[in-house]
Order: C-alpha cells, then structure tokens, then sequence
C-alpha cells in the first residue's frame, strides 16, 4: 500500500543538470516540463502535433550518482485516449543502475488528451499528480538513470531519496544527435529503453539525444537549427516517412529543403559524422503518395490502423513516394559527399526491408512493434557504429 514519504527523506531541486536528453527546461506550475526542441523553435510552430510531440521526453533521463536505496519521483504526465480505441497502457519509467536494467514502473493519475483520429478533434482533461517508486537499490556509490516515458508528456514535480544524489559525471562517452519521425521517436516500442535508438546507444556505448519528432520530421528549419546549436560527435537524419504521411510538399520542394537543411546542420558542425538515412519499408506508402489516413473501418472495429489516401498516378504531378525520396536522398547524397567527406547514407530497408516485412509486419500499416524496435537498434548499432561504419570509434591506439 502506498504511503506518504518518510520525514527524513531528502527532496531535490530537478535542474537541467540532472536531465540528459533534453534541449530546454519549462517551470511549469507544478515543477519542470523537458522539452526536446528549445523554445526558440516552439515559438516558430503552433502545431499541435508537433507541441505533443516534442514534449514528449524520449530518450530524456534523470541521470543521478548517489547512495540511495529509495528513490520517489512525483510526476504529472499527460495520456492519450483514441475514441474507439482500448485504453492505452501507462507510459513507463525503466530504472537503469550503473547501466544496468534494475526495474520499471508507471503512474496511472496524470491529465488526459481525449483524441478523436476521425474528426482530429482534441479534448484536454486534466488529472493529478502520482507517484513512481524505486526501492531495494544497491547500498553503495552508484549511477542511476530514470528514463522518462517516451510516449507521455511528463512534468517533473519533485525528486525523492533517502540519501544525497547528485549529477552523475561525465563519462566521457561520445554523445549521438537523432532525428527522425515518431519510428524514432519510438511508437509501439514497449519502453523508453527500447526504442530503437535507445537500444543503437546502448549497444554502442553513447549518450543519445533523441529528436525523434512524432509525425513532425518535415525538414522544419527551426529543427534544423536545433540541431545546429546541440553539441555533438556523431548525428543521424531519418528523412522521409512524415513527408509523405502529411503531403507536405512536392519534389521540386524537396530537394532543395534537404539541401537547406543538411547546410544548415553543417553551419554548426561542419566536420562531424553526419548519416542521411532514408526510410524504412513501408508497403502502403511505397509507390503510393500521401496523406495517410486513418481507416475508419478499422477503428469502427477498436483496431487503429492507417491507409495511403494518395493516387499513383499523382507521382507524375511530383508527389513524394517512399521510393521517390529514397532516390533523391541517395543522389543528393552522393552529390554533397563528394565536397563532405563526412557525409553519409543508410538506405532504411537496411534497417527494416522486404523481408522482416513478411516476418514481422507493421501492426497498424505505419509503425514498427517491440520486436522490430530491437532488431532495427541492433542493426543501427552494426551498420553505423561498427567498425567500418560512419560513426565507428576512432583508433585512439595508433596515437598512443
């Protein structure tokens, strides 16, 4: 049965020195919003989507060197509820211990977005704060790590232990700078640990800073600035998917908004490691333009589900395919890369392509599940951070 927290408990002010992952901190009436774009860009963009979206703290973790053997995290977070869908399970916070998976847990009370996909209608209710606990931890000197719900906007009202924490030092490892649509941001993963490219950094030993943006990667320029500004040793652009999904904008456009946005990424890091990858398979829109639209007779029947609303033959008028980007993204690409000998490209069916389709089929037409977020990080890890590959560790033995 839960119980208040001990008299002797010590609270913590939460300050952006205890947060990895996020670009700005918000004081909200409760405590502090993360958020992952700073709030220059927010101030560039009222869409909803992308507010949602980005407040959301994928990859953004309370990173803590303590003592403690308890620890209490009073959040407010923010769910989804679909109409006519069943109820979303509740975000989860993973503990990790000196790197180490060491437990998980949720907060069931919070507010609630009421979203009606048929209508686009948005309701928002608001709820109370909760409580996510962690106790039995290891009686020593140690790194925590709570990593936030990737999929609930969380603000953070008040940290808890029963010894003195501080921020956790740097280890020197190499930070990885992602962008990419809600595939990266980690939809249907099943924690904020699984995404795919939490498990990539994982795996290769890096801090990551994630931007995957759900439904909002769209060569924004004030992305791109962002990224611009976040320093970084290694940087990844998963372009394409929400191109196509929102039917943003033509070939003619494309092109030279890639370019923009490669050019300014390059204005702040001019020599870094930077990998365009293009998207993963997705049958529905690889020949088939945009929008993408719910399917209504899916949802009549409590199963979310997309289809491509866009006609073939529209390819000619110069709407976005799948297959069209690709293309473009690799001649761009190889064009850039010939002045940019730091410039790479990643085909994304490397990552997710015909056949784990046929293994393992995207649930809903868009998003991969748990199980493919693990294989696309393993093979991530592999192609890119591997010897060999774009952001594979330098030799340092060779200057020793």
């Amino acid at each position: 049965m839960a119980t208040g927290p001990r008299p002797d408990w010590i609270t913590t002010p939460i300050t952006a020195g205890l947060l990895r992952g996020a670009l700005d901190l918000e004081r909200t009436t409760h405590g502090v919003l993360p958020h992952r774009l700073p709030a220059r860009a927010r101030a560039q963009c009222a869409d909803a989507q992308l507010a949602m979206a980005e407040s959301q703290p994928s990859g953004v973790r309370l990173a803590l060197r303590t003592r403690a053997t308890a620890v209490e995290l009073d959040t407010l977070p923010t769910k989804r509820r679909y109409a006519g869908l069943p109820p979303r399970p509740d975000g989860l916070y993973d503990l990790l211990v000196d790197g180490r998976p060491a437990g998980q847990g949720s907060v069931p009370s919070g507010n609630t977005l009421h979203i009606d996909l048929a209508t686009g209608s948005l309701e928002h209710r608001p709820g109370p704060v909760g409580t996510v606990r962690f106790t039995g931890l290891p009686e020593r000197d140690k790194d925590i790590e709570i990593w936030l719900p990737h999929n609930e906007t969380t603000e953070l009202v008040a940290l808890r232990t029963d010894a003195p924490v501080g921020p956790a030092p740097d280890r020197g490892r190499r930070v990885w700078l992602h962008h990419g649509s809600s595939i990266s941001h980690g939809s249907d993963a099943a924690s904020p640990t699984t995404t795919w490219p939490a498990l990539a950094a994982s795996r290769a030993g890096v801090e990551l800073i994630n931007l995957g943006l759900g439904g909002s990667a769209l060569l924004d320029p004030f992305t791109a600035r962002a990224l611009r500004d976040t320093p970084a040793d290694v940087i990844s652009l998963k372009i394409g998917i929400n191109l196509v999904n929102a039917d943003l904008m033509r070939l003619r456009a494309f092109g030279p908004a890639v370019h923009g946005f490669l050019d300014t990424v390059r204005d702040g890091h001019p020599s870094t490691p930077l990998l365009v990858v293009s998207p993963i398979l997705c049958p529905i829109h690889e020949d088939t333009p945009g929008p993408t639209a719910p399917d209504l007779a899916a949802l009549a029947a409590g199963r979310p589900r997309f289809r491509a609303a866009g006609d073939p033959a529209e390819r000619a008028a110069g709407k976005l395919t799948l297959a069209v980007i690709r293309d473009e993204l690799a001649r761009i690409v190889e064009r850039r890369a010939a002045e940019d000998p730091h410039l790479h490209h990643l085909d994304g069916r490397a990552l997710y392509g015909e056949a784990d389709a046929a293994e393992l089929p995207l649930p809903d037409e868009l998003h991969p599940d748990a199980a493919t977020h693990r294989r696309m990080g393993e093979r991530f890890a592999e192609l890119a951070f591997a010897a060999g590959g774009p952001f594979a560790a330098p030799d340092l033995s060779a200057h020793g």
